[in-house]
């Protein structure tokens, strides 16, 4: 078998054509893991590429990576859906690092409207999850609860300032490129939960930078690893727990939602990455009803009605 061979063994686009517009669906499934609450999963869905996406990840199974470790690369290759996956990628990493430059900015300098759009963004994915619990009881009942004890005790366990260390870093990207890839769950949720939104995008302003790039390789890798590793036990528990599990996942966000509650007391502010960042402690309320507060309202608003409307878009495509 030739490199080339190998290099169209496997599904993807036939065509520059076809894999341009493919990484246009790539660009729209970036912007939306960078904001939380809207998840690449339902723009895959809306976009008409999530069996595809689903079938492509599973491509990159055990069997791949035994025959990469005997150097086998030309059959490790031929298993992976490679055309597909790289056209994706090519979209979804040019809107990762552009988008997260403007978050970043967002939060540092303006962050009462930006957690306020947040706040809407994740209220209404709330309601879109919970709506694929189609019968609810008393077993989906308590999936929810213990969903949201378990968000409410890691809120309140996890420190204000997380580890900036490799090891956690690792542990985010394991965990959050499963939320990605599911519909109505945001990667970047899942990075809120565990304090390090900021920190990652902020390394994605200059990711040629060598203690950036070591930060992105390492979540990189942490994604792989929750690709070939969790993400098989999660398909496992939606294939035949899937109301429980979603039922789980509803909790867990009703109870992760006082992370982003817009309204914060300052506790410090933090020299990172050479730039200083603002360290939110407890939650407050705004003393006054001003322009500044109806303004972040607005943004709340406007963020619930623009998820409603995708998942809305995703449903009638799927349907």
């Amino acid at each position: 078998m030739t490199w080339k061979e190998a290099f169209f063994a496997s599904p993807g686009p036939a065509s520059i054509k076809k894999a341009g517009l493919l990484s246009l669906k790539g660009l729209c499934m970036g912007s939306a893991d960078v904001i939380p609450g809207v998840s690449g999963g339902t723009i895959a869905l809306i976009t008409g590429i999530y069996e595809d996406l689903i079938g492509a990840l599973k491509s990159l199974n055990t069997t791949m990576v035994k025959k990469a470790l005997v150097f086998d690369l030309k059959e490790a290759l031929a298993c992976v859906h490679i055309r597909f996956l790289l056209s994706l990628l090519v979209g979804v990493g040019t809107a990762i690092i552009s988008l997260a430059r403007v978050m970043n900015f967002l939060l540092n300098h303006y962050p009462v409207f930006t957690w306020s759009l947040f706040f809407g963004l994740i209220s209404a994915s709330i309601l879109v999850v919970s709506r694929q619990v189609p019968d609810w009881g008393p077993r989906t009942g308590i999936s929810l609860v213990i969903g949201a004890v378990v968000a409410a005790f890691i809120v309140n366990l996890m420190p204000v300032t997380t580890p900036e260390t490799l090891w956690f870093i690792l542990l985010c990207g394991i965990v959050a490129i499963c939320a990605m890839i599911l519909p109505g769950i945001s990667g970047a949720f899942i990075l809120l939960i565990l304090g390090k939104y900021e920190f990652i995008t902020g390394t994605l302003k200059n990711p040629f930078l060598p203690q950036n790039l070591m930060i992105i390789i390492v979540f990189c890798l942490g994604c792989l690893i929750g690709l070939l590793s969790f993400s098989r036990l999660l398909n496992y528990l939606l294939i035949n727990y899937r109301q429980s599990t979603m039922a789980f996942l509803t909790g867990l966000m009703i109870g992760s939602m006082p992370k982003i509650w817009p309204w914060k007391e300052i506790l410090e502010t933090k020299i990172i990455q050479g730039e200083p960042h603002v360290i939110w402690g407890t939650n407050s309320m705004p003393q006054t009803m001003n322009v500044e507060v109806l303004l972040a309202l607005v943004l709340a608003v406007i963020g619930f009605i623009a998820v409603l409307v995708i998942e809305r878009l995703a449903r009638v495509k799927s349907d």
